[in-house]
C-alpha cells in the first residue's frame, strides 16, 4: 500500500435507489460510475474501508421534519416506486415541487432517503465517538430539502439533520456547514438561520442566474443567529481565482474566529465547466483544492470532518471529480486526468473583478459581526 491510512467511505447499497427515474437528472447510476472509478485507480495502491449504514427510525426523522409531510413522501415514493403515480395528485401537493417529482422507474427513493440520512448518523458517530476524525458519505448533501417540503432532487436533508443530531446527542455548539455545491442550500439555511451554533458558509452560483433563486449576500440570519449565515454567490463562468479568492477573503478568516468542533461539507462536481445544470468554471484538480482547503480549515478542530459527495450532471465528470475531492481531503497524491479537453476561456477567471466586488459587499454585511471582516 503507498498509503498506510485508511480512508473511511461510508456507503449503503440501498442508496442506490435514490433516483428519481428515466428522463430526470439525478441518476442511481451516478454510485456504480464512482465507484469503479475508485477501485480503478486505489486498487492495491491505498488503504481504504466502506462501511454501511442502518435507515434513521421515524423518531430520527421527527427530528428534522413534520410528521404529516414524512408520512405523505414516504406514501408517495413507495407508489411511485410500484409504478402506481397520479403526477396531478403529485404537483398539486404542498409538500414536493416538481422536479421531485419521478420519471419512470424510479427507484424506491424515500427508503433510500432514509439510508442516506442513517449514513450521516453513522458519521457523526464515528468521529465524535473518536474512532475517526475524517469520514465521507456518498450520497450525502440533500441540501434543498425542508422541514415539510421536499425540492431541488431532495427528499430529507441530511446535512441539516447532522448538524441537529450533534447538537441534540453530543451538545456541540459549534458546527461549521460547509456548502460548496453550484446551487444554494437553501434548505439548509433555512434550518439554522436563527441558530449561532450554525455556522453556514455556502458558496454557490449567482442566484439570479440559477435555481433555487436564494443565497444573496444580504441574506446573514436573523435573531441570534445574525451574522451566521454567509452567502457567497459567484458570477456564472467564475473559475478557481475567484474560489481561491473567497476562501482567503472569507472563508478562512471566519472559521478560524469561530473556532468550530466540527465541519460537515457537502458539494458534489456540478460547479465543473461542463455540468449540464450549471454555469461555473471549475476544472477537476480545482476539486482537489476544496478538499485540501476543507482539510486545511478542518485543523481548527483537531481535523474532524464529515464530508457528504452526491452532486454532479455530467457523467465524465463524476469519477474524477468525486475522487479529486476525497484525495484533496485525505493528502492523497494521484494523478487524475480531466475528462475533456478544457476550453481556453476556463484558463482565464473573466468573473474574477466581480468576485472581489461580492467579497467587498459582504464584508460590509458582516463587519458588525465579524472582527477579521472590519
Amino acid at each position: 500500500m503507498e498509503n498506510s491510512k485508511k480512508i473511511t467511505i461510508i456507503f449503503s447499497d440501498e442508496v442506490r435507489g435514490y433516483d428519481f427515474g428515466i428522463g430526470h437528472p439525478f441518476r442511481g447510476s451516478r454510485y456504480k460510475i464512482f465507484f469503479k472509478f475508485l477501485e480503478e485507480k486505489f486498487r492495491n495502491k491505498f488503504n481504504y474501508q466502506i462501511l454501511k449504514a442502518e435507515p434513521v427510525s421515524e423518531e430520527d426523522l421527527l427530528l428534522i421534519c413534520s410528521q404529516e409531510y414524512v408520512e405523505y413522501v414516504k406514501n408517495f415514493y413507495e407508489s411511485a416506486y410500484e409504478g402506481e403515480i397520479d403526477y396531478l395528485v403529485a404537483l398539486s401537493s404542498n409538500f414536493l415541487s416538481i422536479d421531485n417529482i419521478p420519471g419512470e422507474n424510479p427507484g424506491n427513493i424515500e427508503k433510500s432517503a432514509r439510508f442516506i440520512l442513517g449514513q450521516m448518523k453513522k458519521a457523526c458517530d464515528l468521529v465524535q465517538e473518536g474512532k475517526i476524525k475524517k469520514v465521507i458519505s456518498i450520497g450525502g448533501g440533500l441540501h434543498h430539502a425542508k422541514p415539510s417540503y421536499g425540492e431541488g432532487f431532495c427528499v430529507y436533508n441530511d446535512i441539516a439533520f447532522g448538524a441537529k443530531y450533534l447538537m441534540e446527542k453530543y451538545s456541540l455548539k459549534k458546527i461549521l456547514i460547509l456548502d460548496t455545491d453550484a446551487h444554494a442550500g437553501n434548505g439548509t439555511m433555512e434550518y439554522f438561520y436563527e441558530d449561532p451554533r450554525v455556522l453556514f458558509i455556502d458558496i454557490h452560483q449567482d442566484p439570479q442566474t440559477i435555481y433555487p433563486g436564494t443565497g444573496f449576500t444580504w441574506q446573514i440570519g436573523e435573531g441570534e443567529g445574525k451574522g451566521f449565515t454567509i452567502n457567497c454567490p459567484l458570477k456564472p463562468n467564475a473559475c478557481w481565482d475567484s474560489y481561491q479568492y473567497v476562501f482567503e477573503n472569507i472563508i478562512f478568516p471566519i472559521t478560524e474566529e469561530f473556532k468550530p468542533e466540527i465541519i460537515i461539507r457537502y458539494g458534489g462536481t456540478d460547479p465543473y465547466w461542463n455540468d449540464s445544470l450549471t454555469y461555473l468554471g471549475l476544472i477537476i484538480r480545482d476539486f482537489r483544492r476544496i478538499g485540501e482547503h476543507t482539510r486545511q480549515l478542518s485543523n481548527i478542530c483537531d481535523g474532524r470532518v464529515i464530508d457528504t459527495i452526491a452532486s454532479g450532471y455530467n457523467e465524465k465528470a463524476i469519477g474524477p471529480g468525486w475522487l479529486s475531492l476525497i484525495c484533496g481531503l485525505e493528502g492523497i497524491e494521484i494523478e487524475i486526468e480531466e475528462p475533456e479537453q478544457i476550453p481556453e476561456e476556463i484558463r482565464n477567471d473573466a468573473a474574477y473583478e466581480a468576485t472581489k466586488s461580492m467579497v467587498a459587499e459582504l464584508k460590509g454585511y458582516l463587519k458588525n459581526y465579524w472582527k477579521s471582516m472590519r
